[in-house]
């Protein structure tokens, strides 16, 4: 039976925290694992869950099946949460999923069934399980222009020109806020132009909304996707509650089908179910649970959004804090894009042999493409970040 299996590539990231903890230094810096860390190298766990879950274990009286797309409370709130009033809230189809990577899973076996001729067009560069699952699938990817590593921003010029390849019956996905890996946003204006491509191509939009409240803020943040999809007549969503509540292990996520034609909400619906059943049956609840919980009580939500912010605003420093020493070493501002990016990851926009260079000679360790998780770093290892990479020759 399993003889012929063969090897599969191995995973960059996992494989970099192996090194990193074989590594006997006392002064390296992890910068690959993308989950938020305090300043004590710690990734806590947010009051307000805890208060839930205290609340949790004191009420809940069975630990019995969900239905298959999840509690219809955790949907209201999530569409709530991520949609706001951009859309009725009839013309939006939800189910619960294993994290944000499941809504991705189930939006593309969704994608497969509606359309299995379907091209799906990836940023350059994009989250790496993006084209990992689409590949696992058998589905067409085309990839459209994101990154500008002269400038560390957005090549909009290339990414226009590459979306209007696309026609009706494919889907583009979007990064919503805090483009992993680059860190590199498009602006209100930018985002009405692919909008007005997208309606010009007929081609869906899927957004990918991972980080909201990590960038500019919660109701910034979920911005450019409210902006999509109060535009266009279909739209697929797929968030994660994995960073904005710091509950990666409890796997905690929703996919979103909206269709202006409320007539089709059932038949979404319907089919959300069908896919979590041919997947995983019933949704995990425990996380969903404490997220429902939270966004329904005054007092929970609100300390939850003032621990959210104070997440930001140290990333915000730390990146600000970065920009600036490199700016003292370096006498230029060619590090200034630092300070622009937003959420967890910035690219540096430098080659594998300098970040190979990096962890050799100083002990820093960051993904080959050169994409470093900001939330790794603390006021004393900014510094050192700083000379090692002006040391390097970046």
């Amino acid at each position: 039976m399993f003889e012929t299996l063969q090897s599969q590539p191995a995973d960059k990231i996992l494989a970099l925290m192996a090194q990193y903890r074989e590594d006997p230094r006392e002064n390296k810096i992890d910068l690959g694992v993308g989950v938020y860390k305090d300043a004590t190298g710690l990734t806590p766990v947010m009051r307000a869950i805890k208060t839930a879950e205290h609340k949790l274990w004191e009420e809940q009286d069975s630990k019995s099946y969900v239905g298959l797309v999840g509690d219809p409370a955790f949907g209201d709130a999530m569409v709530k949460l991520v949609l706001g009033d951009a859309v009725p809230r009839e013309t939006v189809a939800a189910a619960a999923t294993p994290g944000g990577t499941g809504a991705i899973r189930q939006a593309f076996e969704l994608i497969q069934m509606a359309r299995p001729d379907a091209r799906v067009f990836l940023s350059n560069p994009t989250w790496p399980n993006h084209p990992s699952i689409l590949k696992y699938l058998g589905m067409e990817i085309v990839e459209y222009r994101y990154f500008d590593d002269e400038t560390r921003g957005v090549d909009f010029d290339g990414l226009i020109e590459d979306l209007k390849t696309a026609k009706k019956g494919d889907v583009v996905l979007l990064h919503g806020c805090c483009h992993n890996p680059t860190g590199a946003n498009l602006n209100a204006a930018q985002w009405q132009d692919v909008i007005a491509v997208l309606l010009e191509t007929g081609a869906t939009p899927m957004v990918d909304i991972a980080y909201q409240g990590f960038g500019d803020g919660l109701e910034v943040d979920a911005a450019a996707t409210r902006a999509v999809v109060s535009s266009v007549p279909e739209c697929i969503i797929a968030a994660s509650c994995s960073k904005n509540f710091g509950i990666y292990r409890e796997r905690t996520g929703m996919l979103m089908v909206m269709s202006t034609d409320t007539s089709a909400k059932g038949l979404n619906q319907q089919t959300l179910a069908f896919l979590n059943r041919q997947n995983f049956s019933f949704p995990p609840d425990h996380g969903a649970r404490l997220v429902t919980m939270i966004l329904n009580d005054d007092v929970m939500r609100a300390d939850w959004m003032s621990e959210l912010e104070e997440i930001r605003t140290n990333m915000l420093g730390l990146r600000k804090s970065l920009a600036a020493e490199l700016q003292r070493l370096s006498g230029s501002d060619r590090f200034g894009f630092l300070a622009e990016h937003r959420g967890m990851f910035s690219r540096l926009g430098t080659t594998p042999e300098m970040v190979e260079k990096l962890r050799v000679d100083a002990g820093i360790y960051m993904v080959g493409d050169s994409r470093m998780n900001i939330a790794g770093l603390n006021a004393q290892t900014v510094p050192i970040l700083a000379k090692a990479i002006i040391d390097a020759g970046i």
